[in-house]
Parts: C-alpha cells; sequence; structure tokens
C-alpha cells in the first residue's frame, strides 16, 4: 500500500476511485460519465445533489449560493477584485503566503490592494495576530491555511467589512461558521475532489455593486442564474466529487473529520517534537492541521530520509521547492494509519542513525 502525502491533487477514499473508474465505463445505458451530455437530467441530479450536499455538510445558510466552476482559486483571485471591488476602492488582504501573494497581484487591475499585515520577513513561519481592518474596505481577504509554508487560521478576523476567504486547502477539514463569511471560494483539489472543479460560496447581496461591466463568464450573478451551468461544466470532476462527498457525509460529516484530522496532526507533530533528528518550522500556536511542514536538524540527512521512506511505500513528502524540507499532507481522506506508518519510519531512521 502506497501512502499519499502529497499536498495535492488530493488522496481520495479508494471506495470513491472506484465508484468514479466505474462511471468512465459505464454511468448509464452504457455510456460513460466522460462522454454523456451535462443538460441530460441525469447529471442535473449530479450537480444538484453535489449543491446539496455542500450546502448540508458545512450548513450554508439561506441568501447564500454554491457555485461549481473552473480555473481554480487562481481565476478567483481576479474574479473576486472584479465583482466586489468599486473602482477607486481600497480591499485589504492579509499576506500569509505565495497564494495569498497572487491574490493580492490580481486586484491592481480592478483597485487598490491594501496589506493589513504580513509574516514575509519570517518566510512566512506564523499567522499575524495584531492588525486593524480598516472599516471603509471593500472586502477583507485571507487565506485560511497556507500549503506551502504549513500554516493555519484557527481564529479567524473579526470586522464589520465583508469577509472574503481562500479556502482551498482545509474546506471541509473543521467546522466553521459559514454565516460569518461573506464570498468563500476553494479548489476542488484537497479536500473535495479531483482538480478541475472550484467551489464558490457567496452572499447573494453583496453582488452586483462594484458598478462596472463584467464579462459574462466572469460575473458571480451568471452562474447563479444558470445554476452553475452557463457553460460546459467540469462534469467528471463535479461527479467524482459528490461521490467524495457521500463518503464524508457516511462518516459523520465534518464534524467527525474534523475529529480524525485533529488526531493525525497530533500525533504527527507530536512525534516531530519528540524526535532529535526533527523540527517544526511554524508557530506552534499556528500549525497547519492539513500541511504538516517539517525538516532536519542535520539538512545533510534530508536526502537519506527522503530516499528511506519512498523506498517504504511513502509518496509525496518532498516540501515545496521554494521552502525545502518536507511536507505531509494529511487531508480528510488520508487515513491515520497512514500518518502512523509515517511516524514508524521516522522513528526506525532516528535508531540507524543515533
Amino acid at each position: 500500500m502506497r501512502h499519499n502525502f502529497g499536498a495535492g491533487p488530493c488522496i481520495l477514499p479508494q471506495e470513491v476511485f472506484k465508484q468514479a473508474a466505474q462511471a468512465v465505463l459505464d454511468f448509464k445505458d452504457g455510456l460513460s460519465i466522460l462522454e454523456i451530455s451535462h443538460r441530460t437530467p441525469e447529471f442535473e441530479n449530479v450537480v444538484e445533489e453535489t449543491t446539496r450536499l455542500i450546502k448540508e455538510l458545512m450548513n450554508v445558510p439561506e441568501g447564500y449560493s454554491v457555485l461549481l466552476l473552473q480555473g481554480g482559486a487562481s481565476l478567483q483571485f481576479a474574479m473576486v477584485p472584479m465583482n466586489l471591488l468599486p473602482e477607486g476602492k481600497t480591499a485589504s488582504y492579509i499576506e500569509t503566503g505565495v497564494w495569498a501573494n497572487k491574490a493580492i497581484k490580481e486586484v491592481s487591475a480592478f483597485g487598490k490592494a491594501n496589506i493589513v499585515a504580513s509574516s514575509k520577513e519570517s518566510n512566512f513561519t506564523f499567522i499575524p495576530k495584531d492588525f486593524t481592518i480598516p472599516e471603509d474596505s471593500a472586502y477583507f481577504h485571507f487565506t485560511s491555511n497556507n500549503t506551502i509554508y504549513g500554516t493555519e487560521f484557527f481564529d479567524f478576523p473579526e470586522t464589520s467589512v465583508p469577509v472574503v476567504c481562500d479556502m482551498s486547502s482545509d474546506i471541509m477539514s473543521r467546522v466553521i461558521d459559514v454565516s460569518k463569511f461573506d464570498l468563500i471560494y476553494a479548489g476542488a483539489q484537497k479536500n473535495i475532489g479531483p482538480a478541475g472543479l472550484t467551489v464558490v460560496i457567496v452572499k447573494d447581496e453583496i453582488l452586483g455593486k462594484s458598478g462596472r461591466k463584467i464579462p459574462s463568464m466572469l460575473d458571480y450573478n451568471s452562474h447563479i442564474e444558470s445554476g452553475s451551468m452557463y457553460n460546459t461544466p467540469p462534469v467528471f470532476s463535479i461527479y467524482t466529487a459528490m461521490l467524495n462527498l457521500r463518503w464524508l457525509k457516511s462518516k459523520g460529516g465534518v464534524a467527525e473529520i474534523e475529529k480524525e484530522n485533529k488526531a493525525k496532526a497530533q500525533a504527527l507533530y507530536t512525534e516531530i517534537d519528540r524526535n532529535p533528528f526533527f523540527k517544526g518550522t511554524c508557530a506552534v500556536e499556528d500549525r497547519s492541521r492539513m500541511n504538516v511542514c517539517f525538516v532536519m536538524q542535520n539538512p545533510e540527512l534530508e536526502k537519506p530520509f527522503l530516499k528511506f521512506v519512498e523506498e517504504n511505500d511513502i509518496e509525496g513528502l518532498k516540501g515545496h521547492r521554494s521552502v525545502g524540507g518536507f511536507r505531509a499532507s494529511i487531508y480528510n481522506a488520508l487515513p491515520i494509519t497512514s500518518v502512523h506508518t509515517l511516524i514508524e519510519l521516522m522513528q526506525i531512521f532516528e535508531e540507524k542513525h543515533q
């Protein structure tokens, strides 16, 4: 058995892989899910069920729309200011890593970005705590979990301005109060499903106020009015996401998976802190439950350790090229037995190199 700690596209449950694979061969009457028209009642039912499961699992309040889009979080970096930032106004951002930076960069085409706090000087190893969000901000944007650096927001900022959050790498990993957000977006390829699908949850009343003419394809209202079917949707990604959301519901939903995610993260961080060969890279209070980043105390042992774990069925442990070291991504579908296997290998490596 291979243990996949890769940062994305994500690990999915084996039963989801099997069901999706079967649908590739025969979704309905011998037709593959890859060839069936997205306008058939059968696929319209898939879109409806996927939307309904997102609303149910995240307890989305009335007055919000759930959209199944394309383009990843990267397209949302531009769609958010295009739809929410009136010309001449300023949006506030917090800078906590590469993806936050990319979001900030896109604002300049539509208005101004005000960086209210940053952890850049420490190579993004912590979440800034003391900052003020100007009340005249068009909105406030933050990235809830930083996959490259292994930090995560556990206390969400309180503000009277609309709150926008990129939740790509921790959505549905823990219970959140959606009513505290005005727009949430997430690339699906961490906890929801395969790459190609982007989920947007938006409070309807914040839309239509930018004062600019928005191309139809980039206007949230276009997708709301068409039920996420304005253009040909990512059919296979949505179908597989539906299967994965069914799996999550069968396990007891987000509250139950959060317990598992806490246990996985605690076990791995405990070993990192105990083992003299390893050390964490982030402020303890900000350590991500999704992306556990760590390095060797002796950098010369990093390649031998990586080779050792790869020879023992560990996949995807190498850290992002910009930070090095190791990154264990422990998304919803990764079983705790995989974490225990990694811990055991860390202990064996310790014994061999003492």
